[in-house]
């Protein structure tokens, strides 16, 4: 008896150990839950070129496979007002990249967002570029609205293996962006009209409801349908204040079990506890069974990975980085489970 007295001494005293922010991150405010009616994200893109590359740009060479690099650099001269012929051209140290961009519609003339970039061609790696000045509009022939330029920041994820080469063709440009003029915008009483949830559940648009109504009273909110939530706010100054107080009220969401899954480099996350249920499958050089085995036979090798039935996945995951298998073949034996069934959570590939 004293020694259970003991143990669970010991457990309450973890338990209240533990910070409060452990305890309660299950809960998500309003505001990363849902999005005002109206405020959706602004979307622009673009075309340009990336300067500055140490050789590793496109492989175009003007006059024989002269492409869009060698073209939009011959016109990017010509308005300093150079003429350059275009079988004098070799664009080693150019790339040609899609520009892409998502920013709020509540941003001002001269805020800043960030830049996606990715490239076009052949060039084997963007690391060290710079964008040169890139007009961004959100749709083709359209004005422009904001323009990008900037050193490139290349992401340092990857392997150098033959089996899983480091990924240098995409890239990012923090608060590369800069908005020219202002867009329209929703105003206060539109957006406060109704919330649209980010994943539709009517289970976390019921508990968002309840949240509000027991804030600022009954029929403030009521739920629509599970991804629209209707507000009954106050006219005048107070609105404003009334929805940043819904805003910030929490509340616990269903979640769903869910495998993200980098299909770069084969990096593996995993939400809430998923197990693997029966399944064999044969992909590439790798064939993953799931069965009655000995703990002895859980051991993976070159071409065969073993495990027993209810296996965390994470477990899987990592059998199946120690026989060296490429991202793209995770990605794909995950994907495979899931169809057969022996995988119930949302598989998400990257």
């Amino acid at each position: 008896m004293l020694r259970r007295l003991c143990a669970l001494a010991v457990l309450c005293l973890v338990w209240f150990s533990v910070p409060a922010t452990l305890h309660a991150q299950a809960e998500a405010r309003i505001r990363d839950l849902t999005n005002a009616e109206g405020a959706m994200p602004v979307r622009l893109m673009g075309y340009g070129l990336v300067v500055g590359l140490d050789g590793t740009g496109d492989r175009a060479i003007g006059g024989q496979t002269a492409g869009q690099t060698v073209q939009s650099v011959v016109n990017l001269l010509r308005r300093f007002d150079i003429e350059v012929p275009p079988n004098l051209l070799r664009m080693r140290n150019v790339a040609a990249v899609l520009v892409t961009a998502e920013m709020s519609p509540y941003l001002r003339a001269g805020g800043r967002f960030e830049i996606q970039v990715a490239s076009m061609g052949d060039a084997r790696s963007l690391r060290g570029g710079v964008l040169y000045m890139t007009p961004l509009v959100s749709d083709p022939g359209g004005p422009a609205l904001a323009t990008a330029q900037g050193p490139l920041l290349v992401s340092e994820g990857g392997s150098a293996t033959r089996y899983a080469p480091t990924i240098e063709t995409s890239a990012r440009i923090p608060s590369g962006g800069i908005l020219e003029a202002d867009l329209p915008r929703p105003t206060l009483a539109a957006a406060s009209t109704r919330l649209f949830l980010r994943e539709p559940d009517i289970g976390t648009a019921t508990r968002i409801v309840t949240a509000i109504n027991g804030q600022l009273g009954d029929e403030v909110a009521s739920v629509e349908d599970e991804g629209a939530i209707r507000l009954n706010l106050p006219a005048g100054a107070e609105r404003a204040a009334s929805l940043a107080k819904v805003l910030e009220l929490a509340v616990r969401p269903d979640t769903k079990p869910r495998l993200v899954i980098d299909g770069k480099d084969g990096s593996v996350v995993i939400g809430g506890d998923i197990t693997v249920g029966p399944a064999t499958v044969s992909h590439g050089g790798v064939t993953l069974s799931i069965g009655d085995i000995a703990a002895d036979d859980a051991t993976p090798s070159a071409g065969s990975v073993r495990m027993a039935i209810g296996t965390p996945v994470q477990k899987i995951a990592s059998a199946l980085h120690a026989v060296q298998t490429p991202p793209q073949e995770i990605a794909a034996i995950f994907a495979a489970l899931r169809d057969v069934g022996a995988i119930t959570a949302e598989i998400i590939v990257r």
